[in-house]
């Protein structure tokens, strides 16, 4: 059951389509990943509201277990 860092990419993605989105399997398990976003839109927000955005891009797949734990960076382009 679980994801393949793709899928993660693609259900970050649908949320920001300009993002630069780096994932990373944390364990080699398919279960433990990491996302690096990089996304005009989160200027001027807080960290908090930034992987808040995230988070609801990826809920869905959380709330089903499918993706288990996401670890997540956020932060607007330098």
């Amino acid at each position: 059951m679980a994801m393949e860092a793709h899928e993660i990419e693609a259900l970050i993605r649908a949320n920001f389509p300009k993002a630069k989105i780096t994932i990373t399997d944390l364990a080699g398990d398919g279960n433990h990943w990491a996302a690096e976003v990089v996304d005009e839109s989160f200027r001027g927000q807080s960290r908090i509201q930034q992987q808040r955005a995230v988070n609801a891009a990826v809920k869905p797949e959380i709330d089903s277990g499918k993706l288990h734990a996401l670890a997540l960076t956020t932060k607007a382009p330098e």
